[in-house]
């Protein structure tokens, strides 16, 4: 399976001020707001979401569809690099990047690649809001 669609819910954002931001602004196209059933979690001064099997407990970010530009494995290999999950990145890494259901807010689901935080969350800070910039994290 491989969806032409990327959910980011944290550095990606639009208002991001950051290159990678730009970069995805670029090579795809806005979708819209929607949000992914997970928990987000404080990493560092980015977010990480993991899958949550509780329905309460929701990641907001924005949904993107790749505009076809540049074939989508080259722009998944750049967006891999900087989330460090790439070939590159010896394994376990701290991300990776997975197919998920993403809900747009018209209630409509989409399958989306996510990237999803890998490590042990037991010493992180909860984000309760599901999203990285309500909480107050600058970016």
């Amino acid at each position: 399976m491989n969806p032409d669609y990327l959910f980011v819910y944290g550095t990606l954002k639009r208002g991001s001020d950051n290159e990678l931001c730009h970069f995805l602004e670029q090579h795809a196209d806005f979708v819209g707001y929607a949000k992914y059933q997970g928990q987000l979690y404080e990493v560092d001064y980015y977010p990480g979401a993991v899958p949550s099997d509780n329905p309460s407990d929701q990641v907001y970010g924005e949904l993107y569809q790749l505009n076809g530009i540049k074939p989508a494995d080259s722009i998944f290999s750049i967006l891999d690099d900087y989330e460090e999950c790439g070939p590159a990145f010896q394994a376990p890494t701290e991300f990776v990047r997975l197919v998920q259901p993403i809900r747009l807010e018209s209630g409509e689901t989409i399958l989306a690649w996510v990237y999803l935080y890998n490590r042990a969350t037991d010493k992180l800070k909860k984000l309760c809001s599901g999203d990285f910039v309500r909480d107050g994290i600058i970016f």
